[in-house]
């Protein structure tokens, strides 16, 4: 069994707490988790990349045990820290697969930092100032991904806070391939998690920063991304958007639907997931 450490590095404007796990010579591998999660998204696939790969998953800035400041939530100051994390351990260039928040912040990593990623993964999500207009929108089939807009609102906090457990339960109930896709104990974890003073705040400081991050999404996309990008989506979530939208932003896509899959891929799917990582890494 791959043994799974976890560390916190001091940074100068947070303190990140991490996982890692595989030999401190192998290639590096950054894994970015989403909302509501921690690093802990990622615990299936750890132990079967670490035999290839230095694996480093971090708490997002104001997320899990990762520090919590006031400001500072758009993806490009949320990806300064990665790569602030990254000359810590000292790591030049690295593989950076990312989920949901973290998809964002791969991105803006990416774009911004060319010359550290060498492969990049975006699994389930769209970008701001792309195609989450089109996602949040009122229609026939209701209101798209309302959530963005009321975690953005001055509401969210008011209402969520102290009912974490069935605001949070919801979504993995609702956005899994099935409702039981996300174990009770796993759930309670992160419900744990965001129930730890100033969690909640933080982790709705990103979905109001969309705007900014969205800005500097369409700038750095005026150059379009040339490192190779495995885009992935849910086949009951927003499937192949990711490859679509992508596409838009690189030159060299591959994208993939996760079969009997929803938003939670590296939870729902960890198996097929892992297979396409390695795969599409050692390539």
């Amino acid at each position: 069994m791959t043994a799974i450490h976890t560390h916190r590095a001091r940074l100068s404007q947070v303190r990140i707490n991490y996982a890692e796990a595989g030999p401190p010579d192998a290639p590096a591998l950054v894994l970015l988790h989403g909302w509501p999660q921690t690093w802990r998204e990622w615990r299936r696939i750890i132990p079967a990349l670490a035999a290839d790969y230095r694996v480093i998953a971090p708490d997002l800035r104001g997320l899990g045990d990762s520090s919590r400041p006031d400001t500072g939530y758009d993806t490009r100051r949320v990806a300064a820290n990665i790569v602030e994390l990254a000359d810590h351990l000292g790591i030049e260039r690295f593989r950076l697969v990312g989920h949901d928040l973290g998809a964002m912040t791969a991105f803006a990593l990416a774009a911004h930092w060319r010359n550290r990623v060498e492969k990049l993964v975006i699994l389930d999500v769209v970008l701001p100032g792309f195609s989450v207009d089109k996602v949040v929108r009122h229609g026939p089939d209701g209101w798209g991904i309302w959530h963005f807009p009321f975690h953005a609102s001055p509401f969210a906090e008011l209402l969520v806070q102290g009912r974490e457990e069935i605001y949070i339960s919801w979504f993995f109930r609702n956005n899994g391939y099935s409702p039981d896709a996300i174990p009770h104990d796993d759930i309670a974890a992160y419900v744990r998690a965001y129930q730890q003073p100033g969690a909640l705040h933080a982790s709705f400081a990103y979905y109001r920063a969309f705007y900014e991050s969205g800005q500097q999404n369409l700038a750095a996309a005026a150059e379009k991304l040339t490192v190779p990008v495995l885009a992935i989506g849910g086949s009951m979530s927003v499937a192949a958007m990711v490859e679509i939208e992508m596409k838009q932003v690189a030159t060299n896509v591959i994208g993939m639907v996760a079969p009997e899959c929803g938003h939670w891929v590296p939870e729902e799917q960890p198996e097929w997931l892992t297979a396409q990582l390695l795969e599409f890494l050692r390539a």
